[in-house]
């Protein structure tokens, strides 16, 4: 059986172990929020505006893209429609008129006439050794890859929230440093830059990762990896409420909020180490 990991299920567990069991073991969906929504659409124009010729990326142009954008999400999941027209303050007009704007601020944090992305929405994956024979697998979807004449590699990642206070910025880069793993384990080559583009307050976080930085998160996932087996070998997925419970979708069922957690299901064990690549709307930062 494979062994695998995204960055968005490690650093569930990492928040929370219980988080974990209800996405991965029980498959519990997540119910889908504007917030959400809005973020996978604008992200997917921002991957569309590069189809278009450089000199035609013009905000006009990429806020134009939207009506298909959304249609196409739509067609994927039919229950988006309806959660906007129940939405009490939002009416089409006004959902298209706030992606717009993220997207117009887009435009004064990167020039794309000037860009040519070598990988947009890239799959990227590779197996780091683990005690088990089989490696465990790190694998997820890089939004942009910008790869430089020299062969250097910037690592790009849209995020429709505002930016984190510097105290939480390691949490923020923890994707990131993981993509960076995985390319250089893939590619042979370090990138020479993460870069987090926040569209909610124009902010761009930019780090420059090495070596050490990358093994000590391969360190990391390694030990992560072994608590999550532990977890499910054991069925014991305690929870660990903090301040982020009070935006958990699963509080109700939670012990530590007076909830009942489902039963497991017979397959837990075998459901915990391999979870699927999850869709972009349970992946877009708010």
């Amino acid at each position: 059986m494979t062994a695998a990991l995204s960055p968005s299920r490690a650093a569930d567990f990492k928040q929370c172990p219980l988080l974990y069991r209800f996405r991965v073991v029980d498959r519990i969906p997540s119910a889908p929020s504007p917030a959400a929504a809005r973020g996978t659409l604008v992200h997917a124009v921002l991957e569309r505006v590069f189809d278009l010729a450089a000199e035609q990326r013009t905000p006009e142009a990429a806020v134009a893209l939207l009506p298909a954008a959304w249609a196409a999400l739509v067609e994927e999941e039919p229950e988006l429609a309806t959660m906007i027209a129940d939405h009490e303050t939002l009416d089409e007009d006004g959902w298209f008129g706030q992606a717009g704007a993220l997207i117009e601020k887009w435009f004064g944090l990167e020039d794309p006439t000037r860009l040519e992305p070598a990988e947009r929405e890239l799959y990227v994956e590779t197996t780091v050794d683990i005690d088990d024979e089989d490696g465990l697998v790190l694998r997820g979807y890089v939004d942009r890859l910008d790869v430089a004449a020299t062969g250097a590699m910037r690592v790009v990642d849209y995020k429709t929230g505002r930016s984190p206070h510097e105290r939480f910025e390691a949490k923020a880069l923890f994707q990131m440093k993981f993509y960076g793993l995985v390319l250089w384990r893939t590619r042979g080559r370090i990138p020479a830059l993460l870069q987090l583009v926040y569209l909610g307050d124009g902010e761009v976080v930019r780090y420059v990762p090495d070596e050490r930085d990358l093994l000590a998160l391969e360190r990391n996932l390694k030990a992560l990896w072994a608590a999550i087996d532990r977890a499910a070998s054991t069925g014991d997925w305690r929870p660990s409420p903090s301040r982020l419970c009070d935006w958990c979708d699963y509080r109700d069922l939670c012990p530590a909020w007076g909830g009942t957690p489902p039963p497991l299901p017979v397959d837990a064990a075998a459901r915990a180490v391999d979870p699927a690549v999850t869709g972009a709307l349970q992946v877009t930062d708010e």
